[in-house]
């Protein structure tokens, strides 16, 4: 779907300039906007002129106050050009902490590149970039940008804090379109105006001042439900040769459908190769699993925005004699496969991201950035077609859970992609210790990881070598010295996937030894990393994004002559957010220490969120709990 590069992820405070050498001078900015801020934005103004359906105009001026090193590569002027947009002009300045003058951006200091030719990406995009490199902090860059966009799809929207860390002493938004044409815009966090008619014209301004940085608080909603901005979205629009209507989402999958409708047809050798593929198999089931896998086989993705603004796909035909495609190419293309079978599937449009679930379902418009495929049936099946491992039926964190946009022929269906529960997503370890009466302690541990639980790690067998893998593992354990003896990971492919793993160290002063007396912690392998502090100024809910359960069994034999002189108290917690218990126990030389722990998955209060830091402070404290061995004399 769109292109999402970093250089255009490195352009986030856009764009006021020159008109008569203006002077911002670093001490003019208020304390409150330097609180918690790396970058200030001084001013902006952004004035967005919609002339015709093929005709739009966007002027962006800006001025921003670099504080300190973290702010500096947020400078980074990027601006894309393809046939969709032209890049008319780019000026820009350089001021010192006083506000004087020390450089003016020459034409020549303007890069032009494209990021394609790298085996992973093609495109027909270009991109336009300046940054001005100065090392004197504060310091104050100005640009401003004029573009021309030949189609009313991608009209630009309004977000004048786009970052956490970014502080807006000034930011104004102007949309100006002929009095006839419906602007369709949701605005968030900032008072709405109506438009004003000026000269047969009408005007829309939104305009924000003194807005302060953002806290970084975790387990927050995601950074657009919390920052002011505006959505400008198309209704009647003009892109190439097409045209559309997305004032609705049934209108904007009509559009999506239209200009990717007949590009499914596969050559003969293609149609004869499903056929001998699913020969015998009378299962739907089967059949989707056997095309699919055949997909992954002989299939590799590479990203493609090339054409209509990278919305229409490569057919099915090239993909077939190129052997790969983009995600937009593979899902057509294996729609295209499961047709010849006879199974109905729907390419469906998907803003994809770990934890990125947010879509305003009131509001039609294409936030989307990539595309899976849907079969629909009583057990629907969603298949991630740019993967080469993962097993058919399975979405993962990237695509789950939540509105997803289905292309038919009668239209676009928003519906919701499948959210796994605390049963899929599970954690249950296994770990079988000895203790020396040195405190050194053998493990073995055996692991079984499913679900999003074991995303991380599948992602790390399949893209690291086995060196690798090894120091990822290494840095996840809490522990202070130790050998690896045995590290393995088998897969066990199922709807859900599971992957366990096998792991054996020797640790080296496990446990302290003090006089008769030895301390050790029983929790070996699984203890909390997060102690959250109270927060009586919260801004978000809290949200938790997916629920999961994990299951700790450990037993430690300890050297004989030795009994407890202390034992942890047992901890069960019960809270609207989950629980939690664990529980030590000793039988002649055995220590028996049971974990579990359960979070649920949801959107709470802000004023719930202290007691969601208790909860998790007491998991943390309760992980680090230690009990006391005394040698009988």
């Amino acid at each position: 779907m769109k292109l999402l590069s970093s250089l255009a992820a490195a352009l986030f405070c856009c764009t006021r300039l020159m008109a008569g050498d203006p002077v911002y001078p670093a001490k003019a900015i208020p304390d409150s906007m330097q609180q918690n801020a790396h970058l200030v934005k001084r001013f902006e103004e952004i004035t967005q002129t919609i002339s015709g359906p093929r005709e739009v105009n966007v002027v962006t001026r800006y001025v921003l106050t670099v504080l300190d090193q973290e702010g500096a590569d947020a400078t980074m002027l990027v601006r894309s050009y393809s046939k969709q947009v032209d890049v008319r002009s780019i000026s820009g300045a350089l001021y010192d902490a006083d506000g004087k003058l020390i450089k003016k951006l020459k034409q020549s200091d303007i890069k032009d590149l494209s990021v394609d030719g790298d085996g992973s990406l093609m495109t027909d995009t270009r991109y336009k970039v300046h940054r001005f490199y100065h090392n004197i902090y504060p310091y104050t860059v100005e640009y401003e940008v004029e573009e021309r966009l030949h189609n009313t799809y991608n009209l630009r929207s309004w977000m004048p804090q786009a970052k956490k860390d970014c502080t807006v002493e000034s930011s104004r938004f102007t949309v100006v379109t002929p009095a006839d044409y419906q602007l369709r815009y949701l605005a968030s966090g900032v008072g709405d105006k109506p438009a004003v008619n000026e000269k047969g014209k009408l005007v829309y301004t939104w305009e924000v001042k003194n807005v302060p940085a953002l806290a970084d608080e975790p387990y927050s909603k995601e950074f657009v439900e919390l920052s002011a901005n505006v959505l400008i979205s198309p209704s009647a629009f003009k892109i190439d040769d097409y045209e559309g209507n997305g004032a609705t989402w049934e209108g904007l999958g009509k559009f999506g459908y239209t200009i990717n409708a007949g590009r499914d047809e596969l050559p003969d050798n293609i149609k004869q190769k499903v056929h001998e593929l699913i020969a015998g198999q009378s299962s739907k089931a089967q059949q989707i699993q056997t095309l699919y896998k055949w997909l992954q086989q002989n299939y590799r993705y590479i990203s493609i925005q090339l054409g209509i603004g990278g919305l229409q796909t490569f057919d099915a035909k090239t993909v077939a004699a190129k052997g790969y495609g983009d995600c937009k190419a593979l899902s057509n293309y294996m729609m295209a496969l499961l047709k010849e079978a006879g199974i109905k599937s729907y390419c469906a449009w998907v803003k994809a991201g770990d934890g990125e679930k947010y879509l305003n379902e009131k509001f039609p418009d294409d936030d989307f950035n990539h595309v899976i495929l849907c079969v629909p049936d009583k057990d629907t099946t969603w298949l991630e077609c740019t993967s080469g491992t993962l097993p058919a039926g399975y979405l993962g964190g990237f695509t789950s859970d939540r509105a997803v946009l289905l292309l038919t022929e009668e239209g676009g269906k928003l519906v919701h992609t499948p959210a796994m529960g605390m049963q899929d997503n599970r954690q249950v370890r296994t770990v079988n210790a000895v203790m020396q009466d040195n405190g050194n302690l053998k493990v073995s541990s055996v692991t079984l990881r499913s679900g999003e639980e074991q995303e991380d790690l599948h992602h790390i067998l399949h893209v690291l070598s086995k060196d690798k893998q090894l120091e990822v593992m290494r840095k996840s354990l809490d522990l202070s010295s130790y050998d690896v003896g045995k590290y393995e990971c088998r897969e066990k492919p199922a709807l859900v996937p599971e992957i366990e793993e096998q792991l054996d160290l020797s640790c080296n002063a496990y446990a302290t030894v003090t006089g008769k007396r030895i301390f050790v912690v029983p929790n070996i392998l699984n203890r909390s990393i997060r102690k959250l502090d109270a927060d009586s100024n919260r801004v978000s809910d809290l949200v938790l994004k997916y629920a999961f359960m994990h299951t700790d069994s450990v037993t430690i034999t300890v050297p004989e002559g030795y009994r407890a002189e202390a034992l942890p108290a047992p901890v069960a917690l019960q809270t609207k957010f989950g629980s939690y218990s664990a529980v030590a126990t000793m039988k002649g030389n055995t220590i028996t220490y049971i974990r579990k722990l359960q979070r649920k998955a949801g959107t709470f209060p802000k004023t719930d969120y202290n007691e969601f830091a208790k909860f998790y402070t007491t998991i943390y404290r309760a992980d680090r709990n230690r009990m006391v061995l005394v040698k009988q004399e």
